[in-house]
């Protein structure tokens, strides 16, 4: 642990570093389920298989962000707003584009994948209730990416008591705390393995989850009580790489013996790690105003659009599939895979400059100025 002499952050800088290796992280999910309709051969095929592990990150990342950005004087009701401005519109343009590629609203011959429509369900993937159940005809229902955004909302809603635990921590009883979070992760699957099959086993995904939020929330804090470890960019990156690697490579290697089996119950944990140690890497790296390698105009723009390329990728592959058998593996099947990326990547900036963006900053602006007459009318006499 280092903590240098620098003192608490008053106002935390934006770190665009961390906003570029985001859309790192929704691309790895992209080429994750690409390979439904246009997979690659060979053993890179293992490695793109892993790609669900970006949302790990976007869970770590989120407590990082949150934390950082956490302002004590804002009101409880203005911050669970700012997080419905920030994901609900969105979330509703892409459930709308999504429920007739995945459900049989017209009576034509459909793939076998498409779901008959179910209003109940429907209804609770809208509200983004539906990952609170573990069934998958559920938990997938509506937008199947949108499960994530079940977890968020249960995030969002704990951030604030968290936070205020968090406050009255010093540097090393934050660090601490982070260090047994990671250990109850770790425990929670360990016992899970333990009790398969149990309802231990099978808490709902947001509670399974929180571990990763929180992880983000103590990293963050401790930074911006003046932890400064001094971890080199690559390191976090290859971390991530090497972890990505070892579970696309050891459990398919040993699939019946020890190690594969330790692997394959704990990537996730092991991943959560590397994702806190990139993400305090980069954010340090920040502080000291050195030029991050995910910093860049491109990056930066690109992670803005990730959450809306996030929502709608998958709807975009599966539409295809409404049309064309899934590809047989080939090297040639970069070209069609580039050919999804470019039409998701430009739905997504549509509905980032159509939707996210300008609903976001008009329900902002209407909060703020309620918050600003209520302190007015708060301060007047009488």
């Amino acid at each position: 642990m280092v903590i240098a002499d620098v003192q608490p952050l008053s106002r935390s800088p934006r770190l665009d570093g961390l906003t570029g290796l985001r859309w790192w992280a929704a691309f790895l999910v992209f080429l994750y389920h690409v390979q439904v309709v246009a997979p690659i051969p060979g053993p890179l095929s293992a490695v793109l298989r892993q790609g669900y592990l970006g949302v790990t990150f976007f869970f770590v990342l989120s407590g990082f962000v949150l934390t950082w950005s956490f302002a004590p004087v804002l009101r409880r009701s203005t911050f669970y707003l700012r997080r419905f401005a920030r994901i609900f519109p969105s979330h509703a343009v892409a459930w709308m584009l999504a429920v007739p590629v995945f459900y049989a609203v017209l009576p034509i011959a459909a793939p076998i994948w498409v779901r008959p429509v179910d209003g109940p369900v429907l209804l609770l993937s809208f509200v983004l209730l539906q990952g609170w159940f573990t069934v998958p005809a559920i938990l997938f229902a509506g937008n199947p990416a949108a499960w994530t955004l079940t977890c968020e909302f249960f995030f969002y809603a704990i951030h604030p008591f968290a936070q205020r635990i968090l406050r009255i921590m010093t540097v090393r009883a934050t660090l601490l705390t982070a260090l047994g979070v990671v250990a109850v992760a770790w425990a929670y699957r360990a016992s899970a393995w333990a009790f398969d099959g149990s309802w231990w086993a099978n808490l709902p995904l947001p509670i399974q989850r929180a571990p990763e939020f929180i992880l983000g929330m103590c990293i963050a804090w401790a930074i911006r009580q003046g932890w400064r470890p001094r971890v080199p960019v690559a390191v976090g990156i290859v971390a991530l790489a090497a972890v990505v690697l070892v579970i696309a490579v050891v459990p398919a290697w040993m699939p019946d013996q020890l190690p594969g089996i330790i692997v394959g119950r704990f990537g996730n944990e092991a991943f959560t790690v590397a994702c806190a140690l990139a993400i305090v890497a980069v954010a340090v790296s920040g502080l000291d105003g050195h030029r991050s390698v995910f910093g860049d105009r491109v990056q930066v723009r690109l992670g803005e659009w990730s959450f809306a390329f996030y929502l709608v990728h998958a709807t975009v592959i599966y539409f295809v599939l409404w049309f064309i058998e899934p590809l047989a593996p080939s090297w040639w099947n970069v070209l069609p895979s580039a050919g999804l990326f470019l039409v998701g990547l430009l739905i997504a900036a549509l509905l980032f400059h159509g939707v996210e963006r300008p609903v976001e900053r008009r329900i902002r602006r209407w909060k703020d100025a309620r918050d600003r007459s209520l302190d007015l009318a708060a301060e007047s006499p009488g």
